[in-house]
């Protein structure tokens, strides 16, 4: 009897050290679930053993038409800058689950996403479109989706335990428990949230040829269009996410609409004038208690 405890203890470590491969494998499972978030790589079947599934975006380079010589350099850049901003909102993804109510992915992740996706994909039609036809409808490839989650960004079935520790709220997404959350009892409106002010772009611009003049309105009236999105954005939001959730999902992804609205203007005056520099560093925008 005492020859064979030994055996019995011995089978019982090589189970152990098989569970914890096991555990092991997953952590590299999860990982290479981020590494490529195209359609071509195979991640849109991927997903993280945490749960929160994987962001997978509709293919531009298939949809295409035959790209001139002198535009596949800027076609090639900005496909691989897609391939880019998918690979960092599945970052996201993970780093932020727990966070925000319901609609945090919507908010935070997917709607951010599409916007940064539009004016990628807006920049390669434009590039082909000095020299050939202009490709039509591929900002109807700009829209993304969540595949495989199992939570959303840290909610699940109710009752069942979330990463980091979180008791799950019938699907709402992370922090469950956390009464007035969105709204945290009487602290409304911007009251609470504060607002956000950016530069003002059209003081810094030279004179405008009036060629340009209907583009660069246009543009100004869109940065105008995209501060009062954020500051609803900001209401709305009270109360979701972490210590840098305004920084991470409202102020960051409202920078890279600016610069690339701001772009868009210095490039209409650059067609038959000197191209304004340094307006991108009008970007930047502040929340203001």
């Amino acid at each position: 009897m005492s020859r064979a405890l030994p055996k019995y203890n011995k089978r019982r470590v090589t189970f152990i050290g098989g569970a914890a491969a096991v555990a092991l494998s997953g952590t590299v499972i999860a990982g290479f679930a981020l590494a490529g978030e195209t359609p071509d790589s195979g991640a849109k079947n991927a997903r993280t053993l945490a749960g929160p599934g994987t962001i997978t975006c509709p293919d531009v380079r298939s949809k295409l038409p035959a790209v001139p010589a002198s535009a596949k350099a800027e076609v090639d850049r900005n496909l691989a800058l897609l391939n880019t901003q998918i690979q960092e909102a599945n970052k996201r993804l993970v780093d932020t689950v727990g966070q925000g109510g319901p609609n945090f992915v919507q908010n935070a992740i997917l709607g951010p996403l599409k916007d940064k996706r539009v004016s990628t994909v807006n920049r390669i039609a434009t590039a082909i479109g000095r020299t050939a036809a202009k490709p039509q409808g591929l900002g109807s490839l700009a829209g993304c989706t969540l595949n495989g989650a199992g939570t959303n960004a840290g909610g699940g079935a109710a009752g069942k335990p979330q990463a980091g520790g979180n008791t799950g709220n019938a699907g709402n997404a992370g922090n469950a428990g956390n009464a007035g959350n969105a709204g945290n009892a009487g602290n409304a409106g911007n009251a609470a949230a504060g607002t956000i002010t950016c530069p003002d772009v059209r003081s810094k611009l030279p004179a405008v040829p009036a060629s340009a003049k209907a583009e660069v309105d246009r543009n100004l009236a869109l940065l105008d269009t995209q501060i009062r999105e954020a500051n609803t954005r900001l209401v709305n939001t009270v109360g979701q996410g972490g210590p840098n959730f305004v920084q991470n999902a409202i102020l960051g992804p409202l920078k890279d609409k600016r610069v690339s609205t701001v772009n868009r203007i210095a490039t209409a005056i650059g067609r038959t004038a000197a191209k304004p520099q340094g307006l991108d560093s009008l970007a930047a925008c502040t929340l203001n208690k």
